[in-house]
């Protein structure tokens, strides 16, 4: 597809976050045009404080576009919309389509389209945040009916910090918790980088393995009618294609959220 005419996606990332950017433009290429907006630095604010801000500043950071005209856009934040809960969520986004006269979609509902599409009904949490935003995170997936059967708190070093883990630390951790081969991973946060994690631990077993970049890139694929299956999809896309038949095929419930 010719570049002037291939479909623009808006990204909406924090201004430290060096991971969705690339991950996402990854899985969508050679398909979309990836257009990011940053939300702005917060001096003074502590984590917490930031992501209640980023709620309020949303419409003005998707203004940043200005005249560009998007054909989606995902807010790559998942932190933020924990703290409204799925239906605040849901408002929200559908609020901001309207201005926007294209989806907005945030990367907490992505990966609930994408655990539906793939028929997942209980999750394990891997989390490489503080211990109060996992919480969050596990209420936010409960709440929409998505049971948490463990979490695995992943450290970068001695520290929660989802930004600077590497991938032997996220590896070595996941395959310390002797996961069930079964179990549906859901790797939290946009910030962290999770390609070669998830391309070793593919190896391992037949586990189904879900990101925040993976199910923004899933989401705004199928809203845009490309498959993920297709011969030019990324390989974490297509392997996830393969889940969603496997799931459906063996009788899986469908989450009830969207």
């Amino acid at each position: 597809m010719a570049l002037h005419s291939a479909p623009r996606l808006g990204v909406v990332v924090p201004s430290g976050n060096a991971a969705a950017e690339p991950e996402i433009g990854s899985l969508v290429s050679p398909e979309f045009n990836v257009h990011t907006s940053r939300f702005p630095v917060l001096p003074g604010k502590d984590l917490r404080g930031r992501l209640e801000k980023y709620n309020d500043l949303l419409p003005e950071v998707l203004g940043n576009f200005g005249g560009l005209r998007l054909d989606a856009t995902v807010v790559s934040c998942t932190g933020s919309h924990y703290l409204l809960t799925p239906e605040g969520d849901r408002a929200l986004c559908a609020e901001l389509s309207e201005r926007a006269g294209a989806p907005v979609r945030s990367a907490a509902l992505a990966i609930l389209d994408t655990a539906r599409a793939v028929g997942a009904e209980r999750l394990v949490l891997i989390s490489p945040y503080e211990p109060w935003l996992t919480e969050l995170s596990r209420a936010y997936w409960e709440s929409a009916g998505l049971g948490v059967d463990r979490v695995v708190k992943v450290r970068a070093g001695a520290r929660f910090s989802p930004y600077d883990v590497t991938t032997g630390e996220l590896v070595a951790q996941v395959r310390e918790a002797e996961l069930p081969e079964d179990a549906v991973l859901l790797f939290t946060g946009t910030g962290m980088f999770t390609f070669d994690a998830l391309a070793e631990l593919g190896r391992d077993g037949a586990h189904t393995l879900l990101t925040s970049n993976l199910a923004s890139a899933w989401w705004a694929r199928d809203t845009l009618g490309l498959p993920a299956e297709g011969a030019d999809a990324h390989p974490l896309l297509r392997r996830l294609a393969e889940r969603t038949g496997a799931r459906s095929g063996a009788g899986s419930a469908v989450v009830a959220s969207s």
